[in-house]
């Protein structure tokens, strides 16, 4: 379990010191996301980047690395419930130096996502293990990690639905202890590029659906309900999303293909209703095309019997 502490402040990946996980509880790796907040601190100060906690007398050194062909969940917005452990693919190509050694224990490098303005964010998913990569020649490494989201634990709030940008860094340690007293951050190597990818977080949605009666005879009313709901991250349950279109659809007996009926507005707490007359054997379905915070979601067909 990642331990996440509110700090005041925190401005772009210094918001890893907020979110500090222990390096035993992280990964094998011996540098802790603190660690690494320290010496992005320092470099940030160096820049004079604004919220920086520590002077710029020492800073790292620029290391000649840059990130590529980044995707997270596979250009797929993250969709969170409100309660289930919810892991997502991160891939990127990493360029660096030919004396840069990625293969170093101290070495490290990350993909993150982040809402809101680098300098400031309202909020930082990443992955509970740092990314790995695999080299595919002495410059190029082809990079794998996670981005891991607890909607339970309280990382996610309704607010956060939407677009999120996603940065990147390395971190060169070069045999330099963090945690010791004569730990010299001159010699170590950052690079990091505030904003490499974009990607979405959505709030997960259901939609039921009901016709009837059932058998019912032809010609005569059939009354379609349902309703739409969506994760609420601020109360960790789900609650109707109201005034939505969504489409009725139908697919005659014997046929493969949903055709659109009407459209119908989702009312108080996500309620739908319509009345339709009866014509063939069929199935009833629901269809939202969902939104920039809520994916669509489409009701399993419900049949009808018409005599």
């Amino acid at each position: 379990m990642r331990i996440r502490a509110t700090v005041a402040a925190v401005t772009g990946a210094l918001a890893l010191s907020a979110f500090a996980v222990p390096a035993a509880q992280a990964d094998d790796s011996a540098i802790s996301r603190a660690d690494v907040a320290k010496v992005l601190d320092s470099a940030h100060a160096a820049s004079g980047k604004s919220g920086a906690r520590i002077a710029a007398a020492d800073a790292p050194y620029a290391l000649d690395a840059s990130f590529s062909n980044v995707k997270v969940n596979g250009g797929k917005a993250i969709v969170a419930g409100t309660s289930k452990h919810v892991t997502v693919p991160t891939t990127f190509t990493l360029t660096h130096g030919a004396d840069v050694d990625i293969a170093a224990a101290d070495f490290v490098v990350d993909l993150e996502i982040y809402r809101g303005s680098y300098e400031s964010p309202d909020n930082y998913l990443f992955g509970d293990l740092y990314p790995t990569c695999t080299p595919v020649s002495t410059t190029v490494a082809s990079c794998k990690g996670t981005i891991d989201v607890r909607p339970g634990d309280g990382e996610l709030r309704n607010s956060d639905a939407g677009t999120w940008n996603a940065n990147a860094y390395a971190v060169a340690f070069n045999g330099q202890d963090p945690t010791a007293d004569d730990f010299d951050v001159t010699k170590v190597g950052v690079a990091e590029v505030a904003k490499v990818g974009t990607t979405k977080v959505q709030r997960f949605s259901k939609l039921t659906v009901n016709a009837s009666p059932e058998p019912v005879k032809k010609g005569k009313t059939i009354t379609v309900k349902g309703n739409l709901t969506r994760a609420n991250w601020d109360t960790g349950k789900y609650a109707g999303y109201t005034v939505q279109s969504v489409k009725l659809q139908f697919k005659k007996k014997g046929t493969t293909t949903y055709l659109d009926v009407k459209t119908v507005k989702s009312g108080s707490a996500g309620a739908l209703k319509t009345t339709v007359k009866a014509a063939a054997d069929g199935y009833f379905r629901y269809n939202f095309a969902g939104t920039t915070t809520t994916p669509a979601v489409k009701a399993a067909g419900d049949f009808v019997d018409v005599n």
